[in-house]
């Protein structure tokens, strides 16, 4: 597609207004005729989104490929002081190269002084007010390369390529000779976190931004809007919905793992869970969903991965999530099976300590409503990622909890008992099983350091209920981001 009809299959139809489609450089002869006119390459304008207002842009890569010309890069970064301006929503559309040695004239190096820095104070800002989704939807290199990951939903096609600097550029200062796909493809960047989501064309792109923005306020300034997808304000699940497949959904062996996914989509509005970086940090998952029409981040472990430890790329994955949640006033609800950080030698090497602890400041910072169901572990510092300060804790008949996993507690505790045993397999699986069952949850709830027990089959009704009593809290956040604006 050309820029204007990637605009056209997203924006609501008749809704797009461009803004400087006259902007451009001219070129005159001595007698000041007009020999010719190069069209600034960016268009820009506003539109409507399933009734919404947005500011909606992007580069037109028929012109010099994309890469910024002087009135097409002002007209980009006044997307972006359009979108502070009014308080609503920024939809990029990018292809095209950053900087060049030419200048964006053509004719040398742009004399922008080293102090210039409103493209980034712009870009910065507007992340702290509106939603701003950008989609790579073709080579991507340099500035728009950073535009496409300064933002809170970054999605590409499969057949793009987003690049820090393009292949010519690598291997001349590095030697190394790789292809646009082999330095920056699909394939590299659904698993380095640099995106949030692989789209196999553009129309699935721009339907994934549609999607995204659904679940979002217009501004930090509003709530999400409550209801089914289509904006008709009517919820199509019931709030008192139980599932009987979450009885026998957590293996009766340990051991095993099982879907998460299953039981997510078995506890929020059917058809509306929208996960987010799904092929980075997989031990944790991280989506949005609708309950009882409410939008909500939804965070979990995944036991098929890792058995759903904390890696180092995961807690950035869960820093970055909690910090959406809290800027757009999205409840949290936590389903947590949590058996730890990641250990091991590459654990050590990657930091995980420290980025476990970044994403575990970031939940107790944050103060959005929490609601935790333990599933099955909660064990160690990692847990507390999966807790908001001030919220509350469901617990399944399959929780468990404590400073260490039994699995590897039992090896560290009891290492000269199994050692000294005849068959130290079998001892060390009956001081497991022994230990076991004084983990139950049924203490916990004795001694109200959980909430409530619950049945899981109740789940959803439960959450919902939940979710009534902390509505005036959602409400009063947007109270107070409006005094602070308007101070």
């Amino acid at each position: 597609m050309t820029v204007r009809e990637r605009i056209e299959a997203l924006a609501d139809a008749d809704s797009f207004r461009e803004v400087g489609a006259i902007a451009g450089h001219a070129e005159t002869d001595a007698d000041g005729n007009l020999v010719s006119f190069q069209p600034g390459n960016y268009v820009l304008g506003t539109a409507k989104l399933d009734g919404r207002p947005v500011i909606v842009g992007g580069e037109d890569f028929t012109r010099q490929g994309g890469s910024p010309t002087a009135a097409g890069l002002r007209k980009s970064v006044y997307a972006e002081e359009m979108a502070l301006r009014w308080r609503v929503p920024l939809v990029r559309f990018l292809e095209g190269g950053g900087g060049s040695v030419r200048g964006a004239s053509g004719r040398g190096p742009s004399p922008e002084p080293v102090f210039a820095t409103h493209r980034f104070v712009s870009i910065a800002r507007v992340l702290e007010t509106v939603p701003v989704v950008s989609a790579a939807v073709g080579a991507v290199a340099g500035f728009p390369a950073a535009r496409l990951v300064a933002s809170h939903f970054a999605v590409m096609t499969r057949g793009a390529q987003v690049l820090i600097g393009g292949p010519a550029l690598v291997e001349r200062a590095l030697g190394e000779k790789k292809t646009k796909e082999e330095l920056g493809g699909a394939q590299v960047h659904e698993r380095s976190g640099v995106v949030d989501a692989v789209a196999e064309d553009e129309r699935e792109a721009i339907g994934m931004t549609r999607r995204f923005l659904s679940y979002l306020p217009t501004n930090v300034l509003e709530l999400p809007p409550s209801g089914s997808p289509d904006g008709s304000g009517v919820a199509a699940d019931d709030p008192q919905r139980t599932e009987e497949a979450l009885l026998s959904i957590i293996p009766r062996n340990r051991r095993r793992g099982y879907d998460m996914r299953k039981l997510l989509s078995l506890v929020v509005d059917r058809g509306s869970l929208f996960e987010l970086t799904p092929f980075y940090g997989r031990p944790q998952i991280t989506a949005l969903a609708r309950l009882d029409g409410t939008p909500v981040g939804v965070l979990a472990n995944d036991p098929l991965h890792l058995g759903g430890s904390m890696t180092a790329d995961a807690a950035q994955k869960v820093r970055r999530f909690v910090r959406l949640c809290e800027t757009f006033h999205l409840p949290i609800l936590s389903f947590v099976d949590q058996p730890g950080f990641m250990i091991g030698s590459e654990a050590e090497a990657s930091a995980t300590i420290r980025h476990g602890m970044e994403a575990i400041a970031e939940t107790v910072r944050s103060t959005v409503p929490w609601a935790s169901v333990i599933a099955r572990r909660s064990y160690g510092v990692a847990a507390a990622a999966h807790y908001g300060p001030g919220g509350t804790v469901y617990a399944w008949p399959s929780a468990e909890r404590g400073a260490l996993p039994l699995e590897g507690g039992v090896a560290v505790a009891f290492r000269r008992e199994i050692a000294a045993a005849p068959d130290p397999e079998a001892k060390r699986r009956e001081l497991e099983e022994q230990l076991a069952r004084g983990r139950t949850p049924f203490p916990a709830a004795d001694w109200f350091s959980v909430h409530d027990l619950i049945d899981p089959r109740r789940t959803r009704p439960t959450l919902c209920g939940w979710l009534d009593m902390v509505r005036p809290l959602l409400l009063l956040r947007t109270r107070v981001a409006l005094q602070r604006s308007s101070n």
